[in-house]
């Protein structure tokens, strides 16, 4: 692929909060730890070579969290990308606490949210955060509190705009009576569109929509998976079919598909290029 050449372009643009510019096409961090998002990476200088063959490839739009790793994903953001071009985004999140390998704990105490926020701004060495998004609501927490707090670091400069993770229009609109939100991330492909309410009521008031597993883990990307022979009919793969469907979808969703591989990152970003004709996405979203 030409250096030069930025495909991820292609996807469009979104104004996160309406003055935060962004590729629609980013990139997820959380494949870059160990298994079970536990730990450092096999190969930390690959991570790193993804990281910056992304933004060649004109991804400016960055998805972490603290909890990747935990400390992992963060700190490797920096090493590849430090100092960030003008035009990055790198969000992040809070509110999930690790006791090992695929355990993740809600935690929204509002001093720990702090904290957190605190300890992201030295991972990434910045000094604010353009996205920070609640990884949980906390059940045991007032959702008031939490948010007040984020609102209140969000006063101090520290953070630029609210977001949260894995939730259902009614808490948003909990949310939104405390704070402005301007994104949701929540598990949303193809094959899983339980949260269309969600994704309709964020089009509709133009907050941004973050699929996590845009290919469903990698079900939708399979050579043997259910897009495969319609991929293998327009000379594409799986995965940059189901891609691009979620960028047509709707003007809101903003794919994060993470990986490890420049490879397959270069063969996601190419998703970006692809025309989806009406009656290929119709039949996509009918057989699904």
């Amino acid at each position: 692929m030409n250096a030069t050449h930025q495909p991820a372009t292609a996807a469009g643009t979104f104004r996160l909060g309406g003055d935060l510019p962004i590729t629609r096409l980013g990139l997820g961090t959380m494949q870059m730890t160990g298994p079970g998002v536990w730990g450092d990476p096999k190969d930390p200088d690959r991570a790193v070579r993804v990281l910056r063959r992304a933004v060649e490839l004109g991804v400016n739009f960055i998805d972490t969290a603290d909890s990747y790793g935990p400390a992992v994903a963060e700190p490797l953001v920096k090493k590849a990308l430090y100092p960030y071009p003008d035009d990055l985004v790198i969000a992040t999140k809070a509110g999930l606490t690790r006791s090992g390998p695929d355990r993740w704990h809600p935690v929204g105490r509002p001093e720990y949210l702090r904290q957190q926020a605190e300890m992201s701004l030295r991972h990434l060495g910045m000094d604010h955060i353009d996205l920070f998004q609640l990884h949980r609501i906390d059940p045991k927490v007032p959702l008031e509190e939490q948010l007040g707090e984020l609102q209140l670091l969000q006063q101090e400069g520290k953070i630029r705009h609210i977001g949260l993770s894995e939730v259902s229009v009614e808490d948003l609109e909990a949310a939104l009576r405390t704070v402005p939100i301007v994104s949701v991330q929540n598990l949303f492909n193809l094959a899983d569109r339980t949260a269309e309410p969600l994704l309709e009521y964020a089009t509709h008031h133009a907050i941004g929509f973050i699929p996590w597993f845009p290919l469903a883990t990698g079900k939708l990307s399979r050579d043997d998976g259910p897009l495969a022979e319609p991929a293998r009919q327009h000379g594409v793969s799986p995965s940059q079919l189901a891609l691009a469907w979620l960028l047509k979808r709707s003007p809101a969703l903003l794919p994060i598909p993470g990986t490890s591989s420049v490879e397959h990152l270069e063969e996601n970003v190419r998703a970006a290029e692809i025309v989806l004709p009406e009656a290929v996405f119709d039949a996509m979203t009918h057989a699904a």
